[in-house]
Order: C-alpha cells, then structure tokens, then sequence
C-alpha cells in the first residue's frame, strides 16, 4: 500500500482542525442560548442583513469552490497516473 505523502496528511489535519472549530462554536451557541455566544446561523444572519456582506460572502463562497474543487482538478474515478 503506497504511504500518502506528508503534504496531504498535513491537509487531512487542517480540515479536521476547521470543522472541529466550526462545531464547538455551534455547540456553545447551541448550549448556551444567550445572544452573548451566536450561533453560526445567527453570525451569517447579520452578516447577510447588509449587501456588501452577501457580496462578500458570495465572494468567499466562490473563491473556496475555486480553492477546494477546481483548482488541480483530476477526475476521481481515474486510476493512478504511472
């Protein structure tokens, strides 16, 4: 079984980091319902409230899809290039 390459764990590690943030920050604005703590929801509610910030979210939106998805594209079901 061929090893993965150290970059590739290195990203594995980054993306598990960013959701496990994602999800604690929703959990304490779940767990404590104050408007003290918002939610992620209620964050993007008042960001969208104003239209440059849906501009700006439409922006990110657009360079992540770009980053994640497009960029070194390489068809999933292709077997190993030798």
């Amino acid at each position: 079984m061929p090893q993965m390459p150290h970059h590739a764990q290195a990203g594995y590690l980054v993306w598990a980091i960013l959701f496990a943030c994602l999800f604690a920050w929703e959990a304490i604005g779940l767990i404590n319902p104050t408007d003290s703590f918002p939610t992620l929801s209620q964050t993007l509610k008042a960001v969208m409230r104003y239209q440059i910030g849906r501009w700006v979210l439409f922006t990110a939106w657009l360079w992540f899809g770009w980053h994640a998805f497009v960029q070194g594209w390489h068809f999933l079901l292709r077997g190993p290039e030798l």
